[in-house]
């Protein structure tokens, strides 16, 4: 048995596309757990009935976040989205098999697996981490050793990685005392060091050992930092430089850049509100308009997005300025190397 964890937040027109693309695609024995932040009820209740052998778990602030929602549409208020239920995925993975599959609401698989093969592989090579998708970023590959494992899998193992305990690791990524600065004065480190650590990490698309997994998020309190995760996940392999790390021959999962859980990691100055465009569709999904699967396995296509927003006709989510803002969106990824427009 596998476990498979999709943390949701109130896109319910994307959920139900990653989950028809689980039963889809995917082979062998496992459990879906949906992790929900505040979908509001009516929106999850047709999940339920779509979907019923998928057990969806609500966070400890549900139901302020369900508000929050409301209070977003009618009255404008701002969604916080930096408030983040890490406890509730915490407990959800440490209580899970001992593989597990951690993705996203928006989060989708385009290409069969079989994930019983894959994990009877991951033990057999000493796998902690699994990648399944990786935005068609190949930028970094000159930074790890790369061979075939198997016909599904190929080694993706870290070259020339500086890592040692969790103290010193804090120094390094946080620069304290001036240490990584040091190390760049000396010319030990440069801009795009950091960007090496992401071989040991994935935020949306990995298939984990839960020890390890569990070892990157032991610390956060309900936010998500990325610096902590690469210095706890750094510091975990410098304890364990016998595992191999690891990603699928062909990527078999893919994730949107049209949309967003909320505005507050993505706000670009334009005049858009992704949390307006997010309730336009979700409505439409409610009322059976909204097609989740339309141009699978790619994304919904920019023409039928414009269909529904021309319809609403709303002030705060106009066609031309969502598509300025998933613009901006995406050419944050294309900079770092990813394919972000099929």
């Amino acid at each position: 048995m596998t476990t498979i964890i999709i943390k949701s937040f109130n896109r319910p027109y994307y959920l139900e596309r990653c989950l028809h693309s689980i039963y889809s695609c995917a082979k062998g024995n496992f459990e879906i757990k949906v992790l929900d932040d505040g979908t509001p009820e009516k929106y999850l209740e047709v999940i339920k009935s779509k979907f019923p052998n998928a057990r969806i778990i609500t966070s400890k602030q549900y139901e302020d976040k369900v508000q929050a929602i409301e209070d977003n549409i009618t009255e404008g208020k701002r969604i916080d989205g930096f408030t983040i239920p890490t406890d509730l995925w915490f407990n959800e993975v440490k209580s899970s098999t001992d593989y597990v599959l951690v993705t996203e609401d928006d989060v989708w698989f385009t290409k069969f697996i079989n994930i019983d093969e894959v994990v009877r592989e991951m033990k057999l090579f000493s796998i902690p981490l699994l990648k399944l998708g990786w935005l068609g970023n190949y930028s970094d590959d000159k930074n790890l050793i790369i061979d075939k494992l198997s016909d599904h899998l190929n080694k993706t193992q870290p070259e020339k990685l500086f890592t040692s305990n969790k103290f010193v690791m804090d120094l390094f990524m946080y620069n304290k005392y001036k240490f990584f600065t040091i190390l760049y004065k000396l010319g030990l480190v440069d801009n795009k060091t950091k960007r090496k650590y992401w071989s040991l990490n994935s935020i949306l698309m990995g298939l984990y050992r839960r020890d390890y997994w569990l070892s990157i998020w032991e610390d956060a309190k309900g936010k998500v930092d990325e610096k902590q995760q690469l210095r706890n996940a750094a510091a975990w392999y410098h304890k364990n430089k016998k595992v191999i790390f690891a990603r699928t021959n062909q990527e078999v999962l893919k994730t949107t850049f049209k949309s967003s859980a909320t505005g507050s990691y993505h706000e670009y100055g334009n005049h858009f509100d992704v949390n307006r465009m997010n309730y336009i569709l979700n409505e439409a999904w409610l009322n059976n308009e909204f097609d989740t699967m339309q141009n699978y396995p790619k994304d919904f296509s920019d023409n039928y997005i414009k269909t529904f927003l021309d319809k609403e006709n709303h002030p705060d989510a106009q066609y031309d300025e969502w598509f300025k803002w998933a613009e901006k969106f995406r050419q944050q990824y294309r900079n770092l190397g990813a394919e972000v427009d099929n």
